[in-house]
């Protein structure tokens, strides 16, 4: 039978002695520790940690475990994220007119594969509702112009805050959010058809097939204020040939982007990702 268990991530200057402070805390409140992983970017100065114990047996109650690391967080300027394993995040899941990573995430999820509930799926096309429904999902058609661009991310923005929202994933939400909506929930994730920095935009597999690569990937990433370029969470690529056309590359494509992209979310839903600046660490 599973434990529940608490895991803290946690990101502070580099110093001495950091992962015993962090161990002692949990040891010191009858916590016996079931994950831990440690990485100091030298070039950055910045030790990241997460680290995961069973609530079994600890001494503190959940609700003060937060205020009580904070007391030994604080002087050594950390910041910290605390999570709890049966916690269950409620996701949105955001689409255009594909349907192939909508489909591998639902199934995920139904599967429990993937740890979350779909509290919505929004998409600025009707063209997906039938999925919706068959899956019992409340859509949202909110078309989106760039007359009403706005208009309609307050709209977006509502129905995340009223679903209790913690996470939006893109799948295949050829949208560009705006810098309003990304400062108000900047909890997304996006696959983008590329193996990131290269290719950025609209056609990517286009652009690949004219520069003829060799290799095409795929992208799993959060989303920032710049197109394209916030922190990478997982890639990965697959060989192609000079016989392939620009319709072998998106059918090559279409694989790897439900592979990265159910990568990049378990990941996330694991709290195994660390952000740092325009970074990531990823704790296996």
């Amino acid at each position: 039978m599973a434990v529940d268990t608490a895991t803290l991530l946690v990101s502070c200057p580099d110093q001495q002695g950091l992962v015993a402070k962090i161990a002692n805390f949990i040891y010191a409140n009858g916590g016996n520790i079931i994950h831990a992983d440690h990485h100091t970017d030298l070039e950055a100065g910045l030790f990241l940690s997460r680290i995961e114990w069973q609530l079994q047996g600890f001494n503190l109650p959940r609700h003060l475990i937060n205020e009580a690391f904070g007391a030994i967080a604080s002087p050594l300027q950390a910041k910290w994220k605390l999570h709890f394993s049966d916690t269950v995040p409620k996701v949105a899941i955001w689409v255009s007119k594909q349907d192939h990573c909508l489909y591998d995430l639902l199934w995920r999820i139904k599967s429990k594969e993937l740890k979350a509930e779909v509290g919505l799926i929004i998409s600025n096309h009707p063209d997906l509702d039938p999925i919706a429904q068959q899956f019992n999902i409340e859509y949202h058609h909110l078309p989106i112009t760039k007359e009403n661009k706005k208009e309609q991310e307050l709209k977006q923005l509502e129905l995340l805050k009223n679903a209790e929202i913690d996470l939006v994933i893109l799948a295949k939400y050829m949208q560009v959010l705006s810098s309003d909506f990304i400062k108000e929930f900047p909890a997304v994730i996006n696959i983008h058809h590329s193996f990131l920095p290269a290719f950025i935009g609209a056609k990517p597999y286009h652009q690949a097939y004219s520069r003829g690569v060799k290799i095409i990937g795929a992208t799993a990433h959060y989303v920032t204020q710049d197109l394209d370029a916030g922190p990478i969470i997982e890639q990965d690529v697959v060989r192609i040939s000079h016989r392939d056309t620009v319709q072998d590359l998106i059918r090559k494509g279409k694989d790897l982007e439900r592979i990265v992209l159910a990568r990049g979310v378990r990941l996330h839903l694991q709290n195994r990702v660390l952000v740092y600046g325009n970074r990531t660490v990823v704790f296996g």
